[in-house]
């Protein structure tokens, strides 16, 4: 299961850790994990080309962004993806769990 967890700070998003894979298929076919994947890391470039408000750690498929500057671009980016995230995870509830 892929288990998101989003840390927040007077109702803004601090940090967000995706650690896990779904197990909906195996490796390369695995839509869900393909999913969050592009969801996540099209937020994290997106934010990084716009300006340089937020750290990340990609490691063995897990990924955690770290806030290090609140701004409204940057919130309104990771509430975007926190609700595609939350659309995933009410279509594959056995393979997402939102924290």
């Amino acid at each position: 299961m892929i288990k998101i967890r989003i840390l927040k700070e007077d109702n803004n998003i601090k940090k967000i850790s995706i650690t896990g894979h779904s197990g909906y298929e195996e490796a390369g076919k695995d839509i869900v994990c393909a999913a969050v994947s592009s969801t996540a890391i099209t937020t994290v470039n997106n934010i990084l080309s716009l300006d340089k408000t937020i750290d990340y750690i990609e490691s063995n498929g897990s990924l955690i962004i770290v806030v290090t500057k609140t701004d409204k671009v940057t919130q309104k980016l990771l509430n975007n993806m926190v609700s595609m995230l939350s659309e995933l995870e009410n279509d594959y509830k056995k393979y997402i769990q939102i924290i």
